[in-house]
C-alpha cells in the first residue's frame, strides 16, 4: 500500500511540475482553437516521456481499446461463416499492429516442433493480460486454434459475440456438471477436428521468475482426447513491471517445444504428465529469460 502511495504521488508530482512550466510558458485561454490543442497534445507527449506510471497506465489503456476494436471491428464478417477458427485470424491480424504500436516485438522460435496430423492441447505460461498479443502471433502458425473461457465473457458485448464467432469455448465455473460437459465436448473436438486447444495452466497471471504450479484441466484433456500437449514457453516480460508501474518498448520470445505424447495414458498418469510439462517449461523459461535479458543489455 506504502509502494502505491508513493508512485500515485510521483506520478501527481510530475503533473502538476509539467502543468506548472505549460502554463507559465503561454496563456492557455487566449490562444486559439488550433493552436491549444496543439499544445495540450504537446503537454500529453511531455507527460508520456516524464512520468513511467502515466506512460504505463496510458499504454494499457491503449491496448484495451484497441485490442477491443481489432475483436469486434471484423463481426459482420465473421457471421458470414460463425464458429469457424479462421475468424480470429482477422481479429489476431490487429492485435499485432497494437503490438507494434505499443514497441513491442515478438520472435517465434520452435515452428518445426508444431504437432502435425492430429489436435493437441497447447499449454502457455501466463503473465499479464498482454498474453492476448501472443496469441495473436500463435494463432496464424498453429491454426485450427480454440481457446476455453468463463461464460460471464460471453455477456461483454460486442466482444463477447466476436469471441463465440471465432469458435471460443464457454464453460459455466459454478456448474460442475454443465463445465465437465463442455471440456468432454473439447476432447471430442480436438481429435475429429484436429483443433488445438490453447490453455494456461498456471490459471492466473504473474510476473515473476518461477512458473506457478500448473491447474489439472488441461492435462486432464489431453489425457481423455489422447492427444499431445504441445508447450509453449514465452519469455519473461522484462519490458514490463506491474509491481513499479513500468510499461516499455520490448522484445519476448515465444518458443513452440516439442509435444509430450498422452497415447495410452490414463487418469492414472496425470500428475505425473503435469510434473514433466511444469519440468520442461520451467528450464526453458528460466534459460529463455536470460537469453532475451543478455540481447537487450548488450
Amino acid at each position: 500500500m506504502l509502494g502505491k502511495i508513493l508512485y500515485l504521488s510521483q506520478f501527481v508530482s510530475d503533473c502538476l511540475y509539467l502543468f506548472v512550466l505549460f502554463k507559465s510558458g503561454m496563456l492557455v485561454m487566449s490562444l486559439p482553437t488550433e493552436l491549444l490543442g496543439g499544445a495540450v497534445l504537446v503537454f500529453i507527449v511531455c507527460l508520456f516521456s516524464a512520468s513511467h506510471v502515466f506512460r504505463y497506465y496510458t499504454k494499457f489503456i491503449i491496448f484495451i481499446l484497441l485490442s477491443m476494436v481489432s475483436a469486434t471491428v471484423f463481426i459482420p464478417i465473421m457471421l458470414l461463416r460463425p464458429r469457424d477458427y479462421r475468424n480470429a485470424l482477422m481479429p489476431a491480424w490487429g492485435a499485432r499492429q497494437v503490438s507494434r504500436l505499443l514497441g513491442l516485438k515478438w520472435e517465434m522460435q520452435g515452428k518445426d516442433n508444431i504437432v502435425k496430423d492430429s489436435g493437441c492441447v497447447v499449454v502457455i505460461n501466463h503473465q499479464s493480460g498482454l498474453d492476448l498479443l501472443v496469441l495473436a502471433e500463435i494463432w496464424p502458425v498453429m491454426q485450427r486454434c480454440t481457446v476455453i473461457s468463463k461464460q460471464e465473457i460471453f455477456y461483454l458485448w460486442p466482444f463477447g459475440l466476436a469471441a463465440w464467432l471465432w469458435g471460443t469455448i464457454f464453460i459455466n465455473r459454478l456448474n460442475n456438471e454443465q463445465a465437465q460437459s463442455a471440456i468432454n465436448k473439447t476432447g471430442e473436438t480436438i481429435r475429429t477436428k484436429q483443433a488445438r486447444l490453447c490453455m494456461f495452466p498456471e490459471g492466473t497471471r504473474h510476473g515473476g521468475k518461477d512458473l506457478l504450479p500448473f491447474k489439472k484441466g488441461a492435462f486432464h484433456v489431453a489425457i481423455a482426447s489422447q492427444t499431445p500437449v504441445q508447450p509453449v514457453v514465452v519469455s519473461q516480460y522484462h519490458f514490463l513491471d506491474s509491481e513499479n508501474h513500468i510499461f516499455n518498448s520490448g522484445k519476448s520470445v515465444i518458443k513452440i517445444l516439442p509435444p509430450i505424447p498422452t497415447e495410452g495414458l490414463t487418469k492414472s498418469d496425470l500428475e505425473s504428465l503435469i510434473a514433466r510439462t511444469h519440468s520442461i517449461m520451467s528450464e526453458e523459461f528460466t534459460k529463455l529469460s536470460a537469453e532475451v535479458l543478455l540481447q537487450a543489455t548488450k
